[in-house]
């Protein structure tokens, strides 16, 4: 199948909007042994969405489009699809009953701005979109099938799952590719390709070896075809996962944030945060996983000296003879956190994000990170060479798969943590 697509909107033109669409699309094929041919964007242009269905459909099987189907003047797809097929623009009465119910389970009245989007090309089969308030729309010209979906993304994963996709299975062979995503924390791309080649040199032909690099997760992916069996990819995957011991966060979907919750509630420990530098970065993170009131307990922000002081107990005389940014001063937030909260474990952070309030020995980027419990709190300096925002989720990260290391008694830190750690102050605690 040689399946194209189509992305349309100011918006992405702009970069108001960044394009998760065709990545999420891309995910949802792949399993299928499908790939995406082209891919073009273009901004709300009548003329310019004519010229590229038109060419985009010479010579493919398949044109997803997505976006154009709002209904303000600038949604131009159904205005753009029926001229270049050279049909009227009509009222559709599926597509103006799906509207009509979805505006009365809302308690809205049908407004002349949302009639435009049951006005589609003449002849035309909609797409069922139980979520929103467009429907797609299927047709075909110069023999390629187009399919075109609204740009909410929400909208988009349902129609594909309970629509597009079996539609395409119906018409088109499928390899069925099994794929084993794997999260690791600490490791780069090229690192493991390079364990890869030294240790797996007998991976099968059939089996297919891909990144996907995002921060601070990087995903390993293996990919088998129909001459793999089950057995044969389990065997690999198992091998993967040893090469990549300790880095293993688990199979995707996971994170850093998860997986060191699934760590303590396997052993019944309760977490909490006191953080400077990172603003609450590593408690909010916590609190995006589902059933993190079960062992996240809470933390504290204590971005001011004053407020170290009140609400974590750290000494005044402390601050005023290391700094902020100390192992000292790391210690005691730390402790103080386990007092107020009453938790087991803690993760505490101190930092010079930047891009001003540096020193001779104390550099923006420098960060005090504690972890552990009262009886086996752990520390460590790192020199994070990032911007601000970077800096933070570094942080953020490096303190979560510190303690995640701990509590499964795995090394102590992570290939990417040794890199960026100081060793120019002596360490009374740890490494």
């Amino acid at each position: 199948m040689r399946l194209r697509l189509l992305l349309t909107g100011n918006e992405l033109m702009a970069g108001d909007i960044i394009d998760s669409n065709s990545a999420k699309i891309a995910t949802k094929i792949a399993p299928l042994g499908w790939e995406i041919e082209r891919k073009v964007t273009v901004g709300d242009h009548l003329e310019l969405l004519c010229e590229q269905i038109d060419g985009l459909c010479q010579g493919a099987d398949v044109l997803l489009i997505n976006g154009g189907l709002g209904p303000t003047v600038d949604d131009l797809t159904s205005q753009a699809l029926a001229r270049v097929t050279g049909r009227l623009i009509c009222e559709h009465p599926a597509a103006l009953a799906h509207l009509q119910n979805w505006c009365e389970t809302r308690g809205f009245a049908l407004g002349k701005a949302n009639r435009k989007q049951a006005m589609l090309p003449e002849h035309c089969d909609i797409i069922d979109n139980r979520r929103g308030s467009a429907v797609g729309i299927s047709l075909e010209h110069k023999g390629c099938l187009v399919l075109a979906t609204p740009g909410v993304p929400s909208e988009l994963m349902i129609m594909l799952d309970e629509v597009i996709l079996p539609l395409l299975q119906q018409r088109f062979a499928s390899d069925h590719r099994r794929i084993r995503r794997f999260g690791v924390f600490g490791l780069g791309e090229s690192s493991i390709q390079e364990l890869v080649n030294q240790h797996l040199t007998d991976l099968p032909q059939g089996i297919e070896l891909g990144f996907r690099a995002s921060m601070p997760v990087l995903e390993v992916k293996l990919s088998a075809g129909a001459d793999i069996n089950d057995e044969e990819l389990q065997h690999w995957s198992d091998r993967i996962a040893e090469l990549l011991h300790d880095h293993l966060l688990g199979v995707i979907p996971t994170s850093l944030p998860a997986t060191l919750l699934a760590q303590l509630g396997s052993q019944d420990l309760t977490l909490c945060t006191a953080e400077s530098c990172t603003g609450g970065l590593i408690a909010s993170q916590i609190t995006t996983v589902p059933g993190s009131s079960n062992a996240f307990t809470g933390g504290v922000v204590s971005y001011s000296n004053d407020l170290k002081t009140k609400l974590l107990n750290v000494s005044p005389a402390t601050l005023n003879e290391h700094g902020a940014v100390s192992e000292e001063v790391v210690i005691e937030m730390a402790t103080g956190a386990l007092a107020v909260t009453g938790a087991d474990r803690v993760i505490a952070v101190t930092g010079i994000a930047g891009p001003g309030g540096g020193s001779e020995d104390k550099p923006v980027g420098t960060v005090w990170i504690a972890w552990g419990g009262s009886n086996t709190l752990q520390t460590a300096r790192f020199l994070l060479p990032f911007d601000r925002e970077f800096f933070q989720m570094w942080t953020a990260a490096l303190g979560m798969d510190l303690l995640r290391r701990q509590l499964a008694e795995l090394p102590p830190m992570s290939s990417l943590g040794q890199r960026f750690q100081r060793w120019d102050l002596p360490k009374h605690n740890l490494l």
